[in-house]
Order: C-alpha cells, then structure tokens, then sequence
C-alpha cells in the first residue's frame, strides 16, 4: 500500500477514536464499543506505514482487543460450557517453548565471560522490581487480590521483549539475553519465594504449588525448545517462522481474556491501577539505570539493566494468576503492564538508539 493509503488510515482510525469519545459523552454507549475498536484497529493498520510508528501497531491492536474485552466481555470469557481461560497455560507453554528454540550454549557463556554484570543485573531484577511493587501496592491501599496482582508482576522476571528493545537502544544486547535467561532459570525458586514473603499478608500463597506451575509454564517448555534448537536445527529454522506470530496472538488472546474477566474490578479502580502500573513500570527502569550507574558499570550495561528491570514478564504473571484461580483480580496487573512496557519500552529504547553512541559515552565515564 502507498503512504498516502496508510495516512489516510491513520486519519481515518484518529477521527474515529474522536467520535467515539463524543458518542460516550453523549450517553450514546451503544456506539461507543464499535467505533473505539475500529478506529484503533484502523490506527494500527495506518502506523505500519511509517518507519517510526510501526513498532506501536501491536500494541494498538491490544488495545482494540482489551476495549472489545471491556465493552463485551460476554465473549471473551467462555464459547459454550468451554472457559476461554483453560487456554492461557497450553498458549504460554507455546511462547515459552518459541523462546527455547532461539537459546543457544552462548546465551550461558555471557555468565562466565561477564560474571558481574550478569549478577548486578540479576541481583537489580529481583530486589528492585518485588519491592517497588510491594511500597505501590500499600501505597495506593489496593483490595488484597489486587495488591497482590501488583506485587506479582514485580515478582516475574525479566520480559521476553526486553532483547529487542536492547538492540533498538544500542545496549548490550548479549548481556540482554544472559540476564533474561538466568532471570528466567531461577523464577520457579525466586517468585514464590518473593510472592510468599511480600504478597502472603495479602492472600493465601502456596509456594510448592507455584514453584511446580512455574516449573510447568517456563522449564518444561523452555527445555524442550532449547533441546529441540541444538539437536533438530532444521525443525527449529522451520519453526521459528511461525512461533513468533503465534505468540504475538497467544498474548493478545490472553490479555483480552483477563480483561474481560475482570472488566468489573476495573471499573472500580482502573484509573488508579494504571497509574500504579505505569509507576511500576517507569520506576524499574529508573532505579535499574541508576542502581546500574551506582555499580559503575558501562554505559551500554546501563540501558540493558535499566530495561531488563523495567520489562517483566508479564505473560508468567497472567498464567500464575489464572493457576491460582484469582485471574479476575490478582491477573489484572499483568494485563495492564503487557502493553504499558511495550509502550514505554519502545520509547525508551528508540530515544537511546536516536541518542549519541553508548560506548562514547562509556569512555568519557
């Protein structure tokens, strides 16, 4: 399609989300739902168009999901007698294993080769994030579930999205990927036993039976597709031209359903649990950089730690969520930071990649 088509498109999904907005102050509710859901999905299809747009047109798409979520959740919480929430695990299992297939021996020699870094950045990831969210959830005095939503998601370990958005900002990419496996690797020891210690005033936490569902989401699949990429290399090619597609809509899916389980808790506090996720959010990537600097580490670490801190993995955290029966409200938190990340991330990651070279910068240090 030319430019002028995706402007248009843009143009057209703008003025759409705008009559929407006029239609649900005027009572006209009715219309709302439709037109918001279109327009984003027009705006998403216009940014493809544009260089520095494209990378925001996924998220776009999330937001149509979670508004269609919001304004029909009928349909997203169960076809039939079937609950849609039966397939959040066997779908996080799939992206778990995509991520298998594209580790390698080398993603663990970054360990060997930088044994600090790779602490500091590990260390950051699971002090900063859990305790960040346990002072936010007490600070804005959340019902219990929801509270402990919030401190989940700070409990996670590092998002899959966090390697590209550390190639996007000129960071250290294989320092990236080494953080984010080994991050990954302890979450089945480090998340209950956070959750237990900072979430168990707030609700019942079994630490055997999280430490087993997180064992079942990430090392099972994990190991397969890291077994599958060094041992059958032509199924791992063949694979990894699907597996990405299919989790971009295993995400989506799984973010629809949680809000459509939860519309009516956030109704009630929405407003507040989006600010409290977008402090989260910003914070980690604040004191990641900064906790980073204090360690005097080179300026490309930095923006790695910083990222790797501010990106969790908020797919573990959903899936978790669903397996404690409690998707409704402890799942909340997960379905709102997925998408606020990636927003944030992207801009992060594309002011730095815009901003002068990191290695210069490191010298001048």
């Amino acid at each position: 399609m030319s430019t002028t088509l995706y402007r248009y498109l843009l143009y057209a999904g703008m003025a759409i989300i705008l009559g929407a907005v006029v239609t649900y102050l005027a009572s006209a509710t009715g219309l709302t739902g439709p037109m918001l859901v279109l327009g984003l999905l027009l705006l998403a299809l216009g940014m493809k168009g544009f260089e520095h747009l494209k990378g925001f047109a996924y998220t776009t798409v999330i937001f149509a999901a979670v508004s269609a979520a919001m304004f029909y959740p009928q349909y997203f919480i169960q076809v039939g007698d079937f609950k849609l929430s039966k397939r959040i695990m066997p779908l996080l299992q799939v992206i778990m294993f995509g991520m298998g297939t594209t580790m390698t021996f080398n993603d663990f020699i970054g360990i060997v080769k930088t044994p600090k870094a790779v602490i500091i950045g590990v260390f950051c990831q699971f002090l900063i994030m859990p305790t960040l969210g346990f002072t936010i959830a007490n600070l804005f005095n959340f019902p219990p579930e929801i509270a402990a939503g919030v401190i989940l998601i700070g409990s996670s370990p590092s998002g899959l999205a966090s390697n590209v958005m550390a190639l996007i900002a000129k960071a250290n990419v294989a320092l990236s990927i080494t953080i984010t496996t080994c991050a990954t690797l302890l979450a089945p020891v480090m998340t209950p036993l956070l959750m237990k210690t900072l979430a168990g005033q707030f609700i019942e936490i079994d630490f055997w039976s999280m430490v087993w569902d997180i064992t079942k989401i990430i090392i099972i699949p994990l190991g397969i597709g890291f077994i599958i990429n060094q041992y059958l290399k032509k199924v791992a090619e063949f694979l990894k031209d699907y597996l990405p597609l299919i989790s971009m809509v295993g995400i989506a899916f799984i973010i629809t359903i949680i809000t459509a389980a939860g519309q009516a808790a956030l109704l009630n506090v929405g407003g507040l649990l989006i600010v409290a996720v977008l402090m989260h959010n910003l914070g980690g990537y604040i004191l990641g950089y900064s906790a980073a600097r204090l360690f005097r580490m080179p300026e490309q670490d930095c923006r790695t730690v910083a990222i790797e801190v501010g990106l969790q993995n908020a797919g573990l955290a959903s899936g978790l969520a669903n397996q404690m029966g409690k998707l409704a409200t402890v799942g909340l938190a997960a379905a709102l930071f997925g998408p606020i990340m990636n927003i944030t991330g992207s801009v992060l990651a594309s002011w730095w990649g815009r901003s002068s070279d990191p290695k210069s910068e490191s010298n001048e240090v």
